[in-house]
Order: structure tokens, then C-alpha cells, then sequence
């Protein structure tokens, strides 16, 4: 029931937001009481903690598998940015604008599990791509996976990019492209933009 209750939670904090979404509703929406719900939780925010943390894992092993079996790391990033976005439903409601305001040691907890995260997995993509001679052998691998980091955290700033005028796959394909570009050798770079032409084909 726990694991029930978490899926169900997610789904609707993803689509409606985690501050629009009551107990009540999660209760009704699986046909259970709201004390079924207690059992298992305490309080609203121990689920949000709960749900958040489980998507985290579910990524987290998601792009482990996307990085095994990548063709290079170019193809990596996009399959990892298909994967996220799906994941988290287009981010539709800026759930880490919502988790920032309404559950902020949540959303601090989570953001330094993201950067060990990903700090880890673009470091290891960076170093394959310069052994495979698709990145620069020069770069910075301990820069630019921070600087990858703060990029993608800092386009989900609706204070900056507001979801009117950006959407967020065209932001996270903005900012993927940018990133390549400024990495790759030339060897790279064909492959980077034959990928680009066949996703504008597709």
C-alpha cells in the first residue's frame, strides 16, 4: 500500500503541483480513507519527501542504464534529457519551483543528491568523450560538469526563463546544444549535428 499510495502521489503532484494536491484528493483519487494514508505517513510533507526521493531513484537508475548502453556520449545527454522530461511530465508544474517554496529542506536535500548525481554521471560522459575523441582532450571535465550542473538547475528558474515565453523541452535542448557545441572536436561535432538533423526529421 505504501508503494501504491507514493505512485499515485506522484503522478498527481507532478500534473497538478505539490502544493495544489491535498491529502484528501490523493485519498479519493485511490478510493481509500485519508487515515489509510496516515498509517504510512505522518504528514503531507513526509509523503512530498517520500515521492520525491523515489522519482530521484528511479532516475537516478534510468540514466545508469541510458549511460550503458549509449553509442557515444552525445547521443547519452539527449536520451538522458528524453528520459527526465518524460519522467517528470514536461514539468509541467515546476515541481522544483513548488518543492523550493513550499518545502525547502526538502528541495536543499535534493539538490545536493542531484549534483552527487550528476555530478558523477557527466564527469564519466565527459572523460568517455574525449577517450573516444568526441570532446576536446583540453576541457575542464571537473569545470564543465559543474558548470553542466548549474546550468541545468539554472534554466528551471521560471524568475529567469518564464515558463511564457520558454517552454521547458525547448530550454533543455537550448541549453544541451550550447553545451556540445562548446566541448566538441570536429569528429564530434558531425555527429552533433546529424543527430540534430535527424531529431528535426522525426
Amino acid at each position: 500500500m505504501r508503494d501504491k499510495i507514493i505512485y499515485k502521489s506522484s503522478e498527481l503532484f507532478l500534473n497538478l503541483g505539490f502544493k495544489s494536491v491535498t491529502m484528501d484528493d490523493i485519498a479519493s483519487e485511490m478510493g481509500i480513507s485519508k487515515k489509510t494514508i496516515y498509517v504510512h505517513f505522518s504528514n503531507k510533507t513526509k509523503l512530498v519527501e517520500a515521492v520525491t526521493f523515489h522519482l530521484f531513484d528511479t532516475i537516478s537508475c534510468g540514466i545508469d542504464d541510458i549511460c550503458e548502453n549509449a553509442p557515444n556520449p552525445i547521443e547519452e545527454l539527449y536520451s538522458i534529457k528524453m528520459y527526465v522530461m518524460h519522467h517528470l511530465k514536461n514539468e509541467k508544474t515546476s515541481p522544483q519551483y513548488q518543492l523550493k517554496k513550499y518545502y525547502p529542506s526538502i528541495h536543499d536535500a535534493l539538490k545536493l543528491k542531484q549534483f552527487d548525481k550528476m555530478h558523477e554521471s557527466v564527469s564519466d560522459s565527459l572523460k568517455n568523450g574525449i577517450e573516444t575523441e568526441v570532446f576536446r582532450s583540453n576541457i575542464d571535465v571537473e569545470f564543465i560538469a559543474r558548470l553542466y550542473f548549474n546550468g541545468m538547475t539554472g534554466i528551471k528558474d521560471e524568475s529567469i526563463f518564464p515558463r511564457s515565453k520558454f517552454d521547458m523541452n525547448y530550454l533543455m535542448e537550448n541549453f544541451l546544444e550550447y553545451h556540445l557545441r562548446a566541448i566538441v572536436t570536429e569528429k564530434g561535432f558531425k555527429i552533433l549535428n546529424q543527430f540534430i538533423n535527424n531529431q528535426s526529421k522525426s
